[in-house]
């Protein structure tokens, strides 16, 4: 039985160096090797980056190709919102104004907006679930084909009412592609890989709004039906791609052995690492078995409510939090950025061409972020993200205090051009690394699926909010919203330096073993686990680490 006590300090010869000893054993996995727990352990916490491209190539190329089915998360993320600023969407769904224009009001903005956002609410639920009972491959070829019927809603909706049907069924598929690619990175990739491929989703959804930025400003100009016919229409193109690839992808070995099909999950291993010798994959399948039996024997159950009990609950909360920081931390600005620049005195050509530009800074961004991942921790960059969002957002509010006019509207854009680089080095994709590394192996789809919902939750709430204070017709805030949202990335910071865990280079049996031990967020980056112990059962220890952490902290 795990202890539940804090880590007692003990005298060392070493004044520089602390023992942490954690009192009971912390759990049995029966006859498994000792020797082949450690060895594959040590092989994953010191593979380099280029052993994990050259020997894993398999595995980057599956978890890559899945993550293409979030590019249409990201299309349809920026298509709805943009639309809103589309002249001939406005007259086929708007009402006229006194002077002749065209807008849809804020009601039906949110309306349809957080349509998508309540099908990706309980379509993540079902995700959870049939993730778990059919794995990751049927479940995905099971969404392309459901996705492809519901385009066919979009494309041909006469009124709001119908698009807001469309809208909330088409989030049911989008939110299984967003959760599962990236716990299916989390689950196939070695540890040296794992945050580039689970970011590598971040990009593809930042890929998908820049497509959809091109295609929009493509028909700005187009009066007849086709300028946002055929913006739905492209949608088309990815399900039969995505679904013909996942029927040959690997399916996950964390899944399988879940399952119990040890022998299956040899065979998925072996095609994902095909650089690795018979024993190292033993050694990677003896660390899956052992950490799978380590959760069972802590907590057995892979139910939602057992997210939501003992060590799970904090690591849930976790997740929560650092999916909910994405939309409080005002980025829901960006995300009406086409509307949002129309109000602050941009022509619908140059509101079109300025979002356009904001996604290819975005997508370039989170190629810088790669760079910067070896070498600076994931807590340390989630608070250096905020307090940029933070500054720039006050600065965004100051210039919504004059009158719109070209200078301001510039001046505004290009803040605003800083916010969203900053955003997609660090608070975007850090959200979809953490996340999937914080879940236990068991519970990780879970994990993912309610932190993801916390997320739907809180967009809803953030569109509502900016619909209204940007709407010409209603609070007519405009800039001015950035005040409000700087506020909230002061509470978002204090957050997120006192309970934010540092999980960079950590492997999924370290994790357990740190937060079963309690160990304070702020310590974590502090702390050294001996797997073999924590894991057959000896005296288990954490030693406070002597060299840097290489964190940048």
């Amino acid at each position: 039985m795990a202890s539940t006590q804090e880590p007692t300090q003990m005298a060392s010869s070493d004044p520089e160096k602390v023992v942490h000893v954690l009192g009971e054993p912390q759990t049995s996995v029966g006859d498994m090797k000792g020797d082949r727990i450690v060895d594959g352990h040590e092989a994953e916490v010191h593979r380099s980056l280029r052993q994990g491209l050259r020997r894993c190539y398999s595995a980057v190329f599956w978890s890559g190709f899945l993550s293409i089915a979030v590019i249409m998360e990201g299309y349809d993320a920026i298509l709805l919102n943009s639309l809103y600023g589309l002249p001939s969407f406005k007259e086929k769904f708007g009402t006229e104004k006194e002077d002749g224009t065209y807008n849809i009001t804020a009601k039906w903005q949110s309306i349809v907006s957080n349509a998508v956002m309540l099908g990706q609410f309980f379509g993540l639920f079902i995700a959870g679930w049939a993730s778990d009972r059919y794995g990751f491959r049927k479940t995905v070829m099971a969404t392309c084909v459901f996705t492809a019927a519901i385009i066919f809603m979009q494309f041909f909706a006469t009124d709001l009412k119908v698009l807001t049907g469309a809208e909330l069924l088409f989030g049911f598929p989008l939110s299984v592609f967003l959760t599962l690619t990236t716990v299916y990175a989390a689950d196939v990739c070695p540890l040296v890989l794992r945050p580039y491929l689970t970011t590598w989703v971040n990009l593809c959804w930042t890929i998908g709004k820049v497509i959809s930025a091109g295609v929009l400003r493509a028909f700005v100009n187009t009066e007849s039906h086709w300028g946002y016919k055929v913006p739905f229409a492209t949608q088309w193109i990815w399900p039969p791609i995505i679904l013909i690839g996942t029927f040959f992808a690997p399916e996950s070995p964390y899944w399988l052995v879940r399952q119990g099909r040890t022998e299956d999950a040899r065979k998925s291993l072996n095609r994902l690492f095909g650089g690795f010798s018979p024993e190292e994959i033993e050694n990677y399948l003896v660390q899956i078995t052992a950490t799978n039996q380590h959760e069972v024997e802590l907590q057995a159950g892979t139910s939602y409510l057992h997210c939501l009990k003992g060590t799970n609950l904090r690591r849930t909360e976790i997740a929560c939090m650092t999916w909910i920081v994405q939309p409080f931390c005002g980025f829901a600005i960006v995300g009406f950025a086409t509307y949002f620049f129309e109000q602050a005195g941009f022509s619908p050509a140059n509101a079109f061409s300025l979002s356009l530009g904001q996604q290819a800074i975005a997508f370039f961004g989170g190629i810088v972020m790669w760079f910067i991942l070896p070498h600076v921790g994931r807590r340390t960059l989630m608070l250096w993200g905020l307090v940029i969002s933070a500054i720039t957002q006050i600065v965004v509010g100051g210039l919504g205090i004059p009158a719109p006019q070209g200078s301001v509207a510039w001046a505004t854009g290009a803040v605003l051009m800083i916010y969203i680089f900053s955003y997609s080095m660090t608070i975007g994709p850090l959200a979809y690394i953490i996340v999937a590394d914080l879940g236990s192996s068991r519970l990780r789809a879970k994990t993912a699926v309610l932190a993801r919902n916390a997320y739907q939750v809180a967009t809803v709430i953030n569109n509502v909010l900016t619909s209204y204070q940007i709407n010409s017709d209603d609070w007519n805030w405009r800039g001015k919203a950035g005040f409000f949202w700087g506020g909230f990335n002061v509470v978002l910071f204090i957050y997120c330096y006192f309970r934010l865990p540092e999980i960079k280079d950590r492997t999924f049996l370290e994790l357990d073993l740190l937060f079963e031990n309690k160990v304070p967020a702020r310590q974590f980056k502090n702390y050294d686990v001996d797997v073999l112990r924590g894991v057959t059962g000896n005296e288990g220890a954490l030693r406070e680490r002597n060299s840097s952490y290489g964190d940048g902290e």
